[in-house]
């Protein structure tokens, strides 16, 4: 078997190569090109092989250059094709997040202008009237579910760090919370911004507000319904920074 198989990867290499199939000037095979393709096949069968420390030539070496992607594709092999789409290391995305070879990465905010900048977010939890009935009359008995919930977004702002990996750790100079309740779909609507003076953003920060303030409702309802829902959580402004203003069209 595997002499066939050294058959089959010699007639691939003879068939394939410049070098042998006379698109290139003649090359004359030397003791490390020899060596250079029993390296290239013991690579591939994953086999442990010894070789010379003497320095191979560069001809060998570009041998070996061209020996390895043929003998890869060899239809004995059972390892699949190298995938030769673009990197997302290259970065086309703009994705700051993502590093020149694909890697994630914590952005280097450290050349940015200090600026103030603020954020506001919003999500609704929509509880059914069974639910916010109790929760209007305070009858819950977990206690006090909309202040409950509002300190816990903002201590949930200040742990935003903490929570999302690649966000830094940024000095919050202001965070404010509201819960609204709304009889027209039985809905607790929060609200949260966030403010800061530094380098970036605290547009994770208002949102983290909101969704753990979401959650601590959640919570303190779900004896009485399992059936409450979080929805719409969302970005609805952020002020400073480089790239400006922006606002959510309604």
């Amino acid at each position: 078997m595997v002499f066939f198989f050294l058959c089959s990867c010699w007639t691939q290499i003879t068939l394939r190569l410049p070098c042998f199939s006379g698109e290139l000037h003649t090359h004359f095979l030397t003791q490390e090109d020899y060596l250079a393709v029993a390296v290239a096949v013991a690579m591939i069968l994953q086999v442990p092989l010894q070789t010379s420390t003497r320095k191979w030539n560069q001809s060998s070496v570009n041998l070996l250059q061209l020996v390895m992607p043929v003998l890869s594709g060899n239809q004995f092999m059972a390892q699949e094709p190298k995938d030769m789409s673009p990197s997302v290391g290259e970065n086309e995305s703009g994705l700051t997040h993502i590093g020149n070879k694909g890697e994630v990465q914590m952005v280097d905010v450290s050349h940015k202008a200090t600026t103030y900048r603020t954020a506001m977010a919003s999500c609704k939890v929509i509880l059914g009237k069974k639910v916010f009935d109790l929760v209007a009359a305070n009858q819950m008995t977990k206690g006090d579910v909309l202040s409950v919930a509002k300190i816990a977004g903002i201590c949930g702002a200040k742990q935003t760090s903490s929570l999302i990996p690649l966000c830094h750790n940024i000095s919050l100079t202001h965070v404010h919370v509201n819960l609204m309740l709304n009889p027209e779909d039985f809905s607790v609507e929060i609200e949260g911004e966030a403010a800061s003076t530094g380098e970036t953003g605290v547009e994770m920060e208002a949102m983290t507000a909101v969704t753990v303030a979401g959650l601590t409702v959640y919570d303190m309802c779900k004896a009485a319904s399992k059936g409450i829902q979080i929805t719409d959580v969302q970005l609805r402004r952020k002020t400073g920074g480089k790239s400006g203003d922006w606002f959510r069209m309604e």
